[in-house]
């Protein structure tokens, strides 16, 4: 299966973000005819405010970026796995990942089940939950003859999650990310590959880059294809664009194989 990951650097407009976003997606799948593009988290829109946010929030399935990804998986016959947006239902909102297959039809969508509310070394506050609910269902569709689990960034810190996963049964996790500079280059790249490590999947992690909000807050980037054993086989350079990757099946079974973690689990 070949991936391709989209690196975006999203800022308050939203027409020019998905704009943006299907460039990069139709460029990716020119070049390199990817089985799964993945987008990262809020590619549709990063504001300044909650109030900004829970204004560009959409329904399903009648909001802009839901119908232009069902749309463009369609056109271009590829899997996309549209990173999260803010979705509406009734009075409460969600960061929520929706999944197209090739045939334009919806997969699977995962509500961002770990909320970000931290008050980051230097004073900047971000508060997730002043504007999203948090969702309640672990969630994996079938891509490919494989398994494929979700999770959006803050997830990465909580490795239960992705145990859940691994018991559900998949074979790649992907994981969309608008993760912090001052958070990113520490972590980052080390909890990317312990999540890959632990759950000996192929883990997908796919980032925003660069300054947002007028420069008040900046992302990490560095989005990856890890491999089961915890290697980088993929990696996107800093600034917008995208990364393409091969996942190895074999070497699954492989690393399963000489190291069976699966079968050794003590603890639920």
């Amino acid at each position: 299966m070949k991936v391709s990951l989209v690196q975006m650097n999203t800022q308050g407009d939203k027409a020019a973000n998905l704009a943006t976003a299907a460039s990069l997606i139709e460029a990716a799948v020119a070049a390199d005819k990817p089985d799964l593009v993945v987008l990262p988290e809020y590619y549709a829109f990063l504001g300044d405010t909650p109030a900004q946010a829970q204004e560009a929030a959409e329904t399903f399935p009648d909001g802009e970026s839901y119908q232009l990804m069902k749309g463009l998986a369609k056109k271009l016959k590829v899997a996309i796995h549209a990173g999260s947006v803010a979705e509406r239902e009734g009075n409460s909102f969600y960061n929520t990942t929706v999944v197209f297959g090739p045939d334009g039809e919806e997969l699977a969508r995962y509500r961002k089940i770990h909320l970000f509310d931290v008050e980051i070394t230097g004073g900047t506050v971000y508060r997730e939950s002043d504007t999203v609910s948090r969702g309640e269902d672990v969630v994996t569709y079938a891509l490919g003859g494989k398994t494929v689990g979700c999770a959006i960034c803050y997830d990465i810190r909580f490795p239960e999650l992705f145990r859940k996963l691994r018991d559900k049964g998949a074979d790649i996790i992907v994981l969309p990310a608008a993760f912090t500079l001052m958070t990113g280059k520490d972590h980052w790249e080390i909890l990317a590959r312990a999540r890959a490590i632990e759950t000996q999947t192929w883990f997908l992690a796919v980032g925003q880059t660069g300054p947002h909000a007028g420069g008040k807050k900046w992302c990490w980037g560095h989005s990856m294809v890890i491999d089961p054993w915890g290697h980088i086989t993929a990696q996107a350079s800093d600034g917008v664009g995208f990364t393409t990757g091969r996942l190895e099946f074999g070497y699954t079974e492989k690393v399963r194989a000489n190291v069976p973690v699966a079968n050794h689990h003590v603890l639920a």
